[in-house]
């Protein structure tokens, strides 16, 4: 049987208190990181692929269904505001954008689906698929890193089972077993939250590894809200020396990043003699 099918440490949570559904499913929880932290040199291996591919101008595909699937998209679409990077993760869910918020029957068996969905993007050899799947065996996700793998494309994957067809068809599988979920086969829960920190520290290492990190900030962060224009005045301020929080407000707002509000300050104190 499946690790993540596998029944729950915890029996008869119907006559739980709140108190005690709680404490449990937060005991569940606290494994995770551990369990996350023993994948970490598939992970570094990922991540090297990446970083190389996407400085040759590739992407990084994310596949999935249901939970994996949206995990993905929530991942991918994020990078364009945090870093200021635009088409270099594309999240892509079996059924379609209408899946990310109800279930589409099916979709998730069209072995075919995944690498179809990705035509629309024109994959080329310098691409990376990464399948999430927690039982490891969806047929959307599996099929399409067959496809890639045998044209050339770097093929990753995250699953939460030891020995699962997905891990056997992609090149550098990533495996965190996280034992039973705290509710039998909820894998909403504790795969998916070790998928999450997996995708977390894929896109953010490779957002730092490729220069859209200074320090430790993301100085090429879109402004698309007054927080975020408030952070990057006072990155500027941290940058530059100025004092005056309107003047290098001032300084972003007409640069657009906080990067691009930097260099021209320094390029025009250099110019000034």
């Amino acid at each position: 049987m499946k690790t993540t099918e596998q029944s729950s440490r915890f029996d008869n949570l119907d006559q739980m208190s709140t108190l005690e559904i709680l404490e449990g499913i937060n005991q569940e929880d606290r494994t995770v990181p551990v369990a996350v932290a023993e994948a970490i040199p598939q992970i570094r291996l990922l991540v090297d692929g990446i970083v190389e591919r996407m400085q040759r101008g590739g992407r990084v595909f994310y596949l999935g269904a249901g939970t994996s699937g949206r995990l993905g998209i929530v991942d991918a679409s994020e990078i364009p505001p945090t870093y200021g990077v635009h088409d270099a993760f594309i999240g892509l869910i079996a059924g379609g954008d209408s899946a990310i918020r109800t279930a589409v029957e099916n979709a998730e068996d069209d072995p075919q689906g995944g690498w179809n969905d990705m035509q629309a993007y024109v994959p080329t050899a310098d691409d990376v698929v990464i399948g999430i799947a927690a039982s490891g065996t969806t047929p959307y996700v599996i099929g399409a890193i067959r496809e890639a793998r045998s044209r050339g494309l770097l093929t990753g994957c995250i699953t939460c089972n030891a020995g699962a067809p997905v891990a056997e068809a992609a090149e550098i599988p990533i495996v965190v077993v996280v034992g039973p979920e705290f509710v039998t086969g909820s894998t909403r829960m504790k795969s998916g939250t070790a998928q999450k920190l997996v995708l977390n520290m894929i896109s953010t290492s490779c957002m730092i590894r490729l220069g859209h990190v200074h320090g430790n900030k993301m100085v090429d962060m879109q402004l698309t809200n007054s927080k975020l224009v408030d952070r990057g005045t006072r990155m500027i301020m941290g940058e530059t020396g100025i004092t005056d929080y309107e003047a290098a407000k001032a300084l972003l707002l007409k640069y657009g990043q906080v990067r691009a509000a930097v260099t021209a300050y320094r390029n025009d104190l250099t110019a000034q003699g």
